[in-house]
């Protein structure tokens, strides 16, 4: 078996995205090649428009490119149906986005709960047992049944992290995950996403504007005009 390190969680080749339709069609990303490794930190960095979110959204099979494939856990999902995209991305990619996009109307363990029950593998003790444990994870045991709204932004972005975590993915993709938060909570928010992810042999591979949280990642590949620089 090879290494974590020797490992590709994720990679895409070649890719192509346009956007747009005749005279005002943009061509967003142009051949860009990427790939990540278990338990490694990447940063995407660039200026607004660059092609940066696109690449991340199509990293996630949440939308398709024009050409080019993507690979995730050595399999091909270029050519898959969309049922098999989706079923891919629930097993092996766990997002977290700039807004947390809570539930707000469920407690913080019944949002950390939703993605176990879409995935269906464990009893409802067990989906319990785990959301309880992420939540602990990011310093939040004591607020469970606290409500989103009743949470504070540092609170309600730590919650997205451990629901992002909660099915064990190979992949986290993160999109701006501390944009919207002050200095310290963006600190503390980035902290727990690497430890935690470190600590479960996860790659991470996040958008960011912010310089001081590129340059606590393990690589950073700077984007540009719609390749990598």
């Amino acid at each position: 078996m090879p290494s974590d390190q020797a490992r590709i969680a994720l990679k895409c080749s070649n890719i192509h995205r346009y956007l747009g339709q005749g005279e005002g069609r943009v061509h967003v990303l142009k051949g860009v090649s990427f790939e990540a490794h278990p338990g490694q930190v990447y940063a995407i960095v660039g200026p607004s428009g660059c092609g940066k979110s696109t690449l991340l959204y199509l990293l996630g099979l949440l939308d398709r490119q024009d050409d080019g494939d993507i690979w995730i856990d050595e399999r091909k999902m270029s050519d898959r149906s969309d049922a098999e995209r989706t079923a891919a991305r629930g097993e092996h990619i766990g997002f977290v986005f700039q807004f947390h996009f809570l539930m707000q109307e469920f407690t913080a363990l019944e949002n950390v709960m939703m993605p176990m029950r879409k995935l269906g593998r464990l009893s409802p003790r067990d989906m319990e047992e785990r959301a309880r444990h992420l939540l602990d994870s990011v310093g939040l045991g004591d607020k469970a049944h606290r409500l989103g709204n009743q949470l504070s932004g540092g609170e309600q972005q730590r919650v997205a992290i451990a629901r992002a975590l909660a099915n064990q993915p190979a992949i986290i993709l993160a999109d701006e995950p501390t944009g919207n938060l002050d200095v310290k909570n963006s600190g503390m928010v980035f902290d727990l996403l690497t430890k935690l992810a470190k600590e479960n042999g996860q790659a991470v591979i996040l958008v960011t504007h912010n310089p001081d949280i590129a340059n606590r990642c393990d690589t950073i590949r700077p984007m540009r005009d719609g390749v990598f620089i």
